[in-house]
């Protein structure tokens, strides 16, 4: 499927920039991420009250983190495991929030989520912030992933297209309430990450300004 293509295919309000970071942009970005990981380990989110872990593993970045445990989804401004508040947002995603945002204001998370070969992220809709006239705004770095996306009931019809390592995408309007998740990863799709896999990173506003 082309760009072109995908992006016929898209549901009002998910927009999709294929490639917006080049290879030199992603190669940055994964250094950043590394260093940010450095600072605000990697660690594994579970379910609520079942406690089952996540297959994929976590970090955040910014003033606020959004963590998964027994006690429920919620943002909070220290890491769950060291204590310590998470480290900034990159400059060049917050320049990216501004190009493609279409908001006033700043992002407060970047949630950081690494997918190993068989990871996985169900179908979910992005619930637990405040403001919900804010896009989601999404960027993929290493291995290809087969992306899904519905609507606003779970039960609705969905679709799929395949995100590449350095595209973005925008869950804005109606996408902003679309169940959408990770179906599969496709290893050996890129070499930016030397030992495989994927990251994502997703930037959010959480609270209304003011």
């Amino acid at each position: 499927m082309t760009a072109d293509d995908r992006k016929a295919a898209l549901p009002a309000g998910l927009r999709l920039l294929p490639g917006r970071f080049d290879r030199a942009a992603q190669e940055t970005l994964r250094e950043v991420i590394r260093a940010i990981a450095a600072e605000a380990p990697f660690y594994r989110p579970a379910m609520p009250w079942t406690g089952k872990p996540f297959s994929v593993r976590m970090t955040n970045c910014g003033s606020l983190g959004w963590v998964a445990d027994k006690d429920g989804y919620r943002y909070q401004p220290l890491h769950p495991t060291t204590g310590r508040p998470w480290p900034a947002i990159p400059a060049m995603l917050l320049d990216l929030w501004q190009e493609v945002a279409d908001f006033p204001d700043s992002p407060e998370a970047c949630l950081v989520n690494f997918y190993a070969p068989e990871a996985r992220m169900s179908l979910h809709r992005d619930g637990d912030e405040a403001e919900r006239a804010a896009p989601v705004v999404s960027v993929s770095l290493g291995d290809s992933c087969l992306f899904r996306v519905g609507g606003p009931d779970r039960s609705d019809p969905t679709r799929s297209f395949r995100l590449s390592s350095g595209d973005v995408v925008v869950l804005g309007g109606a996408a902003r309430e679309a169940y959408h998740g990770v179906d599969r990863i496709y290893p050996g799709t890129s070499t930016l990450l030397s030992q495989g896999g994927r990251i994502n990173l997703t930037l959010r506003r959480v609270t209304k300004a003011g």
